[in-house]
C-alpha cells in the first residue's frame, strides 16, 4: 500500500472518529474518541511529510529515458533584441510526442534533451552563457526537423558569442598591438610564431626567404615588399 493509500484510509477513519465523537455524550467514551482523533491526526501529518519528501525526491531525478544518450555538438545561433536564438538541426523532431522534448533553464545555462529520436536520446548543454537570462520566459519550439532554444535576454545587450568560455577564447587570439612598438620586432614575433608552430614544409619555406632576405641586404639591395 503506497502513502497515498494509507493517508486516504487514515481520513477515512478521522471522519468515522469525529463522528462517533459528535454523537457522544458519556465523558469517558469522548475523551478516548478524542485522544484517537488526535493520534489519527498526527499520523496523517507525518503521512503528508513523507509524501511531500517522496515528490521531491522523484522531481530531483533524472528522467528515465530510453536508448543511449548522444551529446549535440552542431548548432547555430542568432540573436534579437530580446532572445539568443539556438537552432539544433534532428531530422525527424517533429514526429515524436512533444514531451520528449525537454528544456530546463538557469540564470546562465540551459539542457535541451530530446528522448527516443531513432532509437536515441540526444542531449545538449551549455553552460556560462555569456549574459544572465530571464529563465521564466525561455522556452523551446519544436519545428520541422529542428528544435529551437530561445533564452529570454534581461537587458537588450548585443552579445558577441553565446558563452563566456568563447568569449575568452577570441580574447586570447586577438593580436596584442602596441603604437609605440617597432613594427620589425612585431614582423619578426609574428614570424617566429608561424615557424614554431608550422609543418616541415612552412619551416623550410620561411627560412628559405629568411636566407634569400640576408644575401640581398649583404649585396645592398633593397627589398621592395
Amino acid at each position: 500500500m503506497d502513502i497515498t493509500e494509507q493517508i486516504s484510509q487514515l481520513e477515512s477513519d478521522l471522519q468515522e472518529v469525529k463522528s462517533l465523537l459528535e454523537k457522544s455524550t458519556r465523558r469517558r467514551l469522548r475523551d478516548v474518541l478524542s485522544q484517537e482523533q488526535k493520534k489519527i491526526e498526527t499520523e496523517i501529518a507525518l503521512k503528508w511529510q513523507q509524501k511531500e519528501k517522496q515528490d521531491t525526491n522523484k522531481r530531483a531525478q533524472p528522467p528515465t529515458t530510453k536508448g543511449y544518450t548522444v551529446k549535440i555538438n552542431n548548432y547555430g545561433w542568432d540573436q534579437s533584441d530580446n532572445f539568443v536564438k539556438i537552432y539544433i538541426t534532428l531530422k525527424g523532431v517533429h514526429k515524436i510526442p512533444a514531451e520528449n522534448v525537454e528544456a530546463s533553464f538557469a540564470e546562465r545555462s540551459f539542457v535541451l534533451l530530446v528522448k527516443d529520436l531513432d532509437g536515441k536520446n540526444h542531449q545538449m548543454t551549455v553552460n556560462n552563457l555569456l549574459w544572465p537570462i530571464n529563465v521564466q520566459e525561455s522556452c523551446r519550439k519544436v519545428k520541422t526537423d529542428m528544435v529551437l532554444v530561445m533564452c529570454k535576454k534581461k537587458s537588450q545587450k548585443k552579445w558577441e558569442c553565446l558563452t563566456q568560455v568563447e568569449k575568452q577564447t577570441k580574447e586570447k587570439e586577438k593580436p596584442n598591438f602596441d603604437e609605440n612598438a617597432d613594427p620589425s620586432e612585431g614582423l619578426m614575433s609574428m614570424l617566429k610564431k608561424i615557424y614554431t608552430e608550422g609543418d616541415d614544409e612552412m619551416k623550410r619555406t620561411i627560412n628559405k626567404a629568411w636566407t634569400e632576405s640576408q644575401e640581398k641586404k649583404a649585396r645592398g639591395e633593397d627589398m621592395d615588399f
